[in-house]
C-alpha cells in the first residue's frame, strides 16, 4: 500500500509520524473521510472544503493549497490501484514541544490512506440494525464544535464502547437538552406520514456530507424534508430509520431500544433512498486519473 505522506508517496511501512506529533499527543488535528467508486471520489470537492474548513476553525494553518490537496488525494488512490474504497485525509498539527501550546508546532503534517472499508457486515444493510440509546452525550458547541472533525474522537469512540457492551452495533447519541444529535458515527433520518425527518445541526449533529446528498435526493423522489429537533420518543414512533455517512453509506435502522420502528423491517422508503444514493455515487465523482 501507497500511503501520501507530506507530499510523497511512500509504502505503508514508510509511513511514520512523531512521537512528539501534536496529533498523537494532543489529538490536535483533523480529517476527512472521502469514499471513491469506480476509479471517481464522490463528493471530493465538498470534503476538501470541510477539511479546510476544520482546520480554520481550530487556528491549523494549512500550508498546502485546496488544489494541491485535491491533486494528493487523487494521487493516493491511483497510486494503489483501487477502483473502488475508502479513503482517510489527516491532518495534524505537527511536530512541537511537550504541553498543549500548538504554537510550538511548526509545520503540520499530512497522510491520505486509500484502502478497503466495511463499517457494517452487509447482511445489516438488508436487515437493518438493531441500535439502542448511549449515556454518553454529545458535547455542547460552547465546549467541542460538533462541525469541526477534529482527531479527537473519544466522545464517539465512548458511545461505541457502550454500543458494542450492548451487542449492537451503532448507538444514538443525545445532546445535554435530550436531544438526538446523531449516533456514534453516522447522522440520523426518520420518516413519519410520508416526510422525512433529521436533527437540527445546532442540536449536536455533524453537518454531514452524505446526509446533504439525501436531503437532495429527498427534493428529487419528492418526499418532503424537514430539520426539527428530535428526542426518542420520535424515533420509537417513526414509520421508518436509517442512518447516513461516508462510510457506512445508508444503512436501514430497525429497532431502538428493543422497540420496533414501524414493522421492525426496512421500509419502501427506505429502500428508494437506498437505491437512489449507490446509483448516484456510482456514476458521479472526480476521476482519480
Amino acid at each position: 500500500m501507497k500511503i501520501w505522506l507530506d507530499g510523497q508517496l511512500v509504502d505503508e511501512s514508510e509511513a511514520k509520524i512523531s512521537v512528539f506529533d501534536h496529533g498523537l499527543l494532543y489529538g490536535d488535528g483533523v480529517f476527512e473521510g472521502l469514499r471513491f467508486y469506480n476509479g471517481r471520489i464522490f463528493r471530493l470537492e465538498e470534503h476538501i472544503t470541510r477539511l479546510f474548513d476544520s482546520a480554520r476553525a481550530i487556528v491549523l494553518p494549512m500550508p498546502w493549497t485546496y488544489e494541491e490537496v485535491i491533486k494528493a488525494t487523487c494521487e493516493t488512490v491511483a497510486a494503489n490501484g483501487l477502483q473502488n474504497g475508502y479513503i482517510r485525509l489527516v491532518v495534524t498539527r505537527g511536530v512541537g514541544e511537550l504541553g498543549l501550546n500548538p504554537y510550538a508546532c511548526k509545520t503540520p503534517s499530512m497522510f491520505i490512506i486509500a484502502a478497503g472499508i466495511k463499517l457494517y457486515p452487509e447482511e445489516y444493510y438488508q436487515k437493518g440494525l438493531a441500535v439502542i440509546t448511549c449515556a454518553t452525550r454529545r458535547p455542547a458547541p460552547g465546549a467541542l464544535m460538533p462541525q469541526v472533525k477534529s482527531l479527537n474522537y473519544l466522545n464517539n469512540i465512548m458511545a461505541k464502547v457502550e454500543a458494542i457492551q450492548a451487542n449492537a452495533l451503532e448507538a444514538v447519541m443525545l445532546n445535554e437538552q435530550g436531544y438526538v444529535a446523531e449516533c456514534t458515527g453516522d447522522n440520523l433520518f426518520l420518516l413519519k406520514n410520508g416526510t422525512l425527518y433529521s436533527p437540527l445541526i445546532s442540536d449536536g449533529a455533524l453537518d454531514g456530507i452524505t446526509r446533504a446528498v439525501i436531503i437532495e435526493l429527498a427534493a428529487k423522489l419528492g418526499v418532503p424534508f424537514q430539520e426539527k429537533s428530535l428526542t426518542r420518543y420520535d424515533i420509537y414512533t417513526a414509520d421508518e430509520c436509517f442512518l447516513t455517512g461516508t462510510a457506512a453509506e445508508v444503512i436501514p435502522v430497525v429497532s431502538l431500544d428493543q422497540r420496533k420502528i414501524g414493522d421492525g423491517t426496512p421500509g419502501e422508503i427506505t429502500g428508494r433512498f437506498l437505491k437512489a444514493f449507490h446509483e448516484l455515487a456510482g456514476s458521479t465523482g472526480t476521476p482519480v486519473a
